[in-house]
């Protein structure tokens, strides 16, 4: 239903951001005059710092900091020229102690961020293909989009799933001359792994596929001279795997580091990849440190590091397991991860950790799914016992007052990271002052009071919801049996607050991409119904457009009644889980509604346009016309006008059963060659109901018997529901194609939709969404549309993004 492009997606992300911020849990400043080893200065406050990623602390390791010295003393604070002509003096040792370090010989980048960027793309070809970890670092990903101008293929599998990522290989071995997986080696949020032995095994299944590792989060706390996680499994680095390491976080220094075992393409690669070739080389007190470091990586020293690190680790990890507290990955990693489940959660979490005096890092989308805010600890040498032991007494004690404030459970917390709970009770609504009324058919409802709230817009009045109940229930395909949910608010008074509705149906995953990628995934359904195919529980229907949702928002108890919708909403996909829930169709701008639905793990999306004609006032065409602007006159006279007179225009409100077959084709016709919105079709028995109740008529076009072509078919349908006396709802719009494009058929359709409503004294046409372009020029007024989306992991979100990017 959301078009997810590129620019939205950054929108959102800013508006999660902006949330953040102004809880003031991000984009801080430390404050310290100098930093003392383990605490952080904010805000005034020494904080105890369990937010690095300088797991050995070999930031503040007096040699490292001697050398750096030194080397600005002897060479300055830059050496500003590219390597590819000259590097300065100190690189040839660094290179030398890292090739000593991996036995290979290395090529030493910027950082991890643009070592990827000069990496990927020298290194992929463009008949290769690549797949993607949904979590592998967003650098890894970024890198990856360059491709795609390529004409690579770029596809997304979800976190850790070997079954799909094989799915994958498959499909893409025959037509890929190599096939390149990336991952983390440890993943910076969660701090779980990649499963190496597992890709082992299938890169020896399948010679074309090829591995591509970051793992700058597994550097030097873990493996033979601290070379990291990747290098702690594989020992020897395969032939058909790359692995990006750093010089920064646990190394102490600056920088990035490509090990690559074919000297083909190390050379490849150091030769012309992007920013190798053009970008500034590090300081010369960057590699200096970096060497220092490297000696300490050559020696003993290094295992007693680490050993000191995993005391600490082993010491938080045995203190949480005594916990109640949801630790996502409880494993040998510096890395913690504590769910919170919503942002709101979060952000109340993290602030009293931070007037205990604990400095934590919030989770965030898009770095986590929205549904998976968190608490990330990070465990360094810096963090003494006693102080971890007091970080976890705090937690636990801090947590159940965290959600108790935000009105979450554990259960619920476990659910959304999809964790094993020991409960199984369905809670109870705390409703206070509130009462909260849920019914799953609207004949339970009052008809009066809905029609009040929720009548006079698209086609769910209190009868076309009855209609629609009727149409999409008791059918053989899946796809149309669509469950009905219904929910008002009230307070004490019994004043409604709140209205509206939702159905949990099956939505094609690709129902948001470009009509371009639907087109390939509409080849792979034809020997699957069902690929890529997902429950949703949405606001509204698949089959209505408009405002699904009543709010008084001038009630004291506004926000609370929000706030026992979105708790019901889950209650409900506590029963039947569904992929998403879309809450959809707001098109006003309300800032305090967007901060609410962030903080309870909704973001906002870009929605298709949506178009009315309200304040229908004209009598006859002069009148109308009057109303278009001198462009739109000019485009009614030669598009739409000058058409006029070859058709034959019937409005019934019952058609013969071989007619009604004739409309449906019409619309299978638009539905399969239009899939720039991507649903299942609607059974025919739709347009059968459609045929059996006065709510609805169809519009026919059909050419008058004077022309060319026949005129006992219809070549044009709309199909439209009238809401009472009040809104004109042109709902399925069905064409013959080919003559479409020489007689204008979809503009004719458009006009004589409006004109049988001002004849027919309506006092609003409810256009819907897309063709938002065609609308307007027959007078339709556009408005700005949003949803806001709370998807389960951020492979559907972080995948349909990609698909844009194509």
């Amino acid at each position: 239903m959301a078009k997810i492009n590129h620019n939205n997606f950054l929108d959102t992300v800013n508006e999660v951001i902006g949330n953040a911020k102004k809880q003031q849990i991000v984009h801080l400043y430390a404050e310290d005059k100098n930093f003392e080893k383990g605490i952080i200065t904010v805000k005034g406050s020494k904080l105890f710092h369990f937010g690095t990623t300088s797991y050995l602390g070999l930031d503040h390791d007096e040699r490292l900091k001697q050398a750096a010295i030194k080397a600005i003393n002897n060479y300055g604070t830059q050496f500003p020229l590219s390597k590819t002509y000259i590097s300065h003096p100190l690189y040839a040792e660094l290179e030398s102690k890292i090739q000593e370090l991996y036995g290979i010989p290395a090529i030493i980048t910027k950082n991890s961020t643009l070592g990827h960027m000069a990496v990927i793309p020298s290194a992929v070809n463009d008949k290769d293909a690549v797949i993607l970890d949904h979590q592998v670092h967003w650098s890894v990903q970024n890198a990856a989009q360059m491709l795609r101008l390529r004409g690579v293929s770029v596809q997304m599998i979800r976190h850790n799933n070997m079954d799909m990522l094989e799915s994958r290989i498959k499909s893409l071995y025959n037509s890929s001359e190599r096939i390149w997986y990336m991952a983390d080696g440890v993943y910076s949020m969660f701090g779980d792994f990649a499963p190496l032995e597992a890709l082992k095994y299938l890169s020896k299944k399948y010679p074309k596929l090829h591995l591509y590792f970051d793992d700058v989060h597994g550097m030097s706390w873990c493996g033979q001279n601290g070379m990291g996680y990747v290098m702690s499994v594989y020992k020897d680095l395969p032939e058909n795997c790359l692995l990006l390491a750093t010089l920064s976080k646990s190394f102490g220094a600056s920088g990035g580091v490509l090990i690559c075992k074919n000297n083909k393409l190390r050379n490849k690669i150091k030769n012309f990849g992007g920013p190798l070739t053009f970008s500034a080389q590090l300081e010369p007190a960057s590699v200096a440190a970096a060497i220092a470091s490297a000696n300490i990586h050559l020696s003993q020293e290094i295992y007693e590091l680490q050993e000191d690190l995993q005391l600490r680790t082993q010491h938080f990890s045995s203190l949480l397991s005594k916990t109640d507290l949801p630790v996502i990955h409880n494993n040998t990693s510096p890395v913690f991860y504590i769910g919170t489940g919503l942002p709101i959660t979060g952000y109340n979490f993290v602030k009293r950790l931070f007037k205990e005096g604990f400095f934590v890092n919030l989770g965030l989308f898009p770095a986590v799914p929205v549904t998976n805010t968190g608490v990330r600890i990070t465990i360094s040498r810096n963090n003494q016992l006693k102080e971890i032991s007091e970080l976890v007494k705090v937690m636990n004690y801090h947590f159940p007052k965290a959600m108790e404030d935000t009105n979450t459970t554990t259960t619920n917390i476990r659910k959304l990271f999809r964790l094993k709970s020991e409960r199984t009770t369905i809670e109870t609504i705390n409703t206070g002052s509130l009462m909260l009324i849920y019914e799953t058919s609207i004949q339970k409802l009052d008809k009066s009071i809905w029609n009040r709230l929720m009548g006079q817009r698209s086609v769910f009045d209190w009868l076309g919801m009855e209609f629609l109940e009727r149409t999409f229930s008791n059918n053989n395909e899946k796809e149309h049996n669509w469950e009905f949910h219904y929910i008002l608010v009230t307070d004490d008074d019994n004043k409604p607050i709140l209205a509206t509705f939702f159905t949990r149906a099956l939505w094609k995953e690709d129902m948001l991409a470009p009509e371009s990628v639907s087109i390939q995934v509409e080849e792979k359904r034809k020997n699957n119904d069902y690929y890529m195919s997902n429950y949703v529980l949405s606001m509204g229907s698949l089959l209505t457009e408009g405002k699904h949702f009543y709010l008084d928002s001038t009630s004291l108890y506004a926000k609370e009644a929000v706030l026992l919708m979105l708790k019901k909403i889950h209650i409900i996909d506590n029963v039947k889980s569904s992929e998403m829930i879309v809450l959809r169709d707001f098109f006003e701008k309300d800032e305090k509604l967007t901060d609410l639905f962030h903080e309870q793990g909704f973001v906002k999306i870009k929605m298709p346009d949506a178009a009315y004609i309200n304040n229908i006032q004209w009598n006859s065409e002069a009148e109308y016309l009057n109303s278009l602007s001198n462009r739109s006159k000019r485009h009614f006279k030669n598009d739409i006008k000058k058409f006029e007179g070859y058709f034959d225009i019937k409005w019934q409100n019952t058609c013969k059963k071989e007619t009604v077959g004739i409309i449906y084709q019409l619309y299978l016709n638009v539905k399969h060659n239009n899939l720039g919105l991507n649903t299942f079709a609607y059974p025919q028995s739709l347009f059968t109901n459609m045929n059996e109740d006065k709510n609805w008529e169809f519009l026919l076009l059909y050419f008058k018997s004077n022309t060319s072509h026949s005129s006992e078919t219809p070549v044009g349908m709309m199909c439209c529901y009238k809401n009472d006396d009040h809104t004109f709802v042109p709902v399925v719009v069905g064409m013959d194609y080919e003559l479409s494009r020489t007689y204008n058929i979809y503009r004719q359709l458009l006009y004589q939709t409006i004109k049988r409503a001002w004849e027919s004294k309506f006092k609003t046409i409810d256009f819907g969404l897309t063709a938002a372009f065609e609308k307007r020029k027959v007078g339709a007024t556009i408005f700005s549309n949003h949803a806001f989306v709370q998807a389960k992991d951020n492979y559907f979100m972080e995948y349909m993004t990609t698909l844009q990017q194509r």
